[in-house]
């Protein structure tokens, strides 16, 4: 691999110079791709291509307003294709991120009865965990002191429940630690129990390949959600797929403009779908982008991108490893295996957790920001639960955090690649890390 991505090019900002002490300026490094990602160039361009044909959708008999409608209604096809859903069995709904998809569907879901159980896991996002919560029964597969899925939990619960799991709702990879779950041997073992499974797909979809298989697989992924502002296109669009029966009949999660075909003070009769679930004027400069994002990602392959971001990561690591001060948290490696559950392979995406020994992981994260230009993200990453039990945090330990919520909450720091970024940029953060270690050592970090 050489010092500088080939794919860095490609990227809106990667020059772009930021303020660091004493007056100086640095060009700006990245390493919150788990957060959000830069826009491609490739998006800038389709989204200014397609501006001067601006319009509504499904709403104006204007030439601009059929291309528009025309544009917007063709993109499904895309993006089936790109995880590979079945258009004719499948509907691709649009929404403005992943939280929301998963909260519309955990509306579609209520109609399943009060006793309906959702199994998650320790390792989920907020957004795969809070949703859940006021309507269904909530239990979580267990994970290994690495923070790892353990599969015979999850059956050993499916058992328990007796049918009663409707849904085994997970994350594709974890946006702590980067972890992979094996997603379709977890479909397997759902479907096998009566269960559907849904894919938080916000952290897997923009880094490795995804294909949701055929509806008569047994590893079929019933749902899969995932957000363009994580795949270089932050233009507000957000993807639900979800099985046509899931939505066949009931009113919208969101009612208004563009959700019914006839209304009169008493009655409605709703749209088709997935017009009913997209309610308002349709965000079609979030689809181009988001479009024009896959096109991109596509070109370069997927299993490409996947292996760049591991080289990176595994580059990282191994400089990490060498700076005394550093803890790191049960570095992933594809040729180890949980030793709670051997079946289950312990690939990642280009995520790494780390701290500081002695630092607190804010003070981290606003060193290497104002002195480095370097951004990492720190703290709990809206996975409350998960860091808890990695940094082995007691449920009484919590109670202090619940009646003095000013006090300095635990966390890590987090890394997260995007496939622009590059080994000089690392080696840059390497010795920003070392120069930290060494003055925590000495003493001249203010605490």
């Amino acid at each position: 691999m050489n010092g500088i991505s080939k794919y860095r090019n490609l990227i809106v900002g990667t020059e772009i110079n930021v303020p660091v002490e004493g007056g100086r300026r640095a060009v700006a490094i990245n390493f919150d791709n788990a957060a959000t990602t830069p826009p491609l160039k490739s998006v800038m361009e389709a989204v200014e291509k397609y501006a001067p044909w601006y319009s509504s959708i499904h709403r104006g008999a204007g030439f601009k307003s059929k291309v528009s409608s025309m544009i917007y209604d063709d993109s499904r096809k895309k993006i089936a294709s790109f995880v590979g859903a079945d258009v004719d069995k499948d509907l691709v709904i649009y929404v403005r991120n992943t939280t929301e998809a998963i909260n519309m569907l955990s509306y579609c879901l209520e109609k399943s009865g009060e006793d309906t159980v959702i199994l998650s896991s320790l390792m989920e996002h907020h957004s795969n965990n809070l949703p859940w919560r006021d309507r269904y029964v909530v239990d979580y597969i267990e994970t290994d002191a690495c923070g790892r899925i353990i599969i015979e939990s999850m059956e050993k619960k499916l058992i328990e429940y007796g049918g009663r799991v409707k849904l085994v709702a997970v994350t594709g990879a974890s946006n702590v630690t980067g972890y992979i779950n094996p997603i379709h041997q977890m479909a397997k073992i759902a479907h096998s129990y009566g269960a559907k499974i849904l894919v938080d797909g916000a952290q897997l979809v923009p880094h490795s390949k995804v294909d949701m298989k055929p509806h008569e697989s047994e590893t079929h992924i019933d749902f899969l959600v995932f957000s363009a502002h994580k795949m270089y296109a932050p233009f507000g669009a957000g993807i639900l797929i979800a099985p046509k029966s899931c939505f066949s009949e009931g009113k919208p999660h969101y009612s208004g403009g563009g959700t019914v075909k006839v209304v009169t003070l008493d009655k409605v009769l709703w749209e088709d779908m997935p017009n009913r679930e997209e309610a308002g004027t349709p965000n079609i400069m979030g689809v181009v982008a988001l479009v024009a994002a896959i096109n991109t990602l596509e070109k370069i392959g997927m299993e490409n991108i996947y292996n760049y971001e591991d080289e990176l990561k595994r580059y990282a690591l191994e400089g990490l490893k060498t700076i005394r001060g550093v803890h790191l948290y049960c570095v992933p490696d594809r040729t180890t295996h949980s030793a709670n559950s051997p079946s289950v392979s312990t690939s990642s995406v280009s995520i790494i957790p780390m701290n500081i020994e002695g630092l607190q992981h804010d003070k981290v994260a606003e060193i290497l920001s104002s002195a480095w230009g370097i951004a990492v993200r720190n703290g709990c990453f809206c996975a409350q639960p998960y860091i808890q039990k990695l940094l082995k945090i007691s449920s009484e330990d919590m109670k202090k955090y619940f009646e003095d919520p000013s006090l300095p909450r635990p966390g890590m720091v987090r890394l997260s690649f995007g496939m622009y970024n590059d080994k000089n940029e690392i080696d840059r953060f390497l010795y920003a890390v070392e120069d930290i270690v060494k003055k925590v050592g000495d003493g001249s970090v203010v605490f």
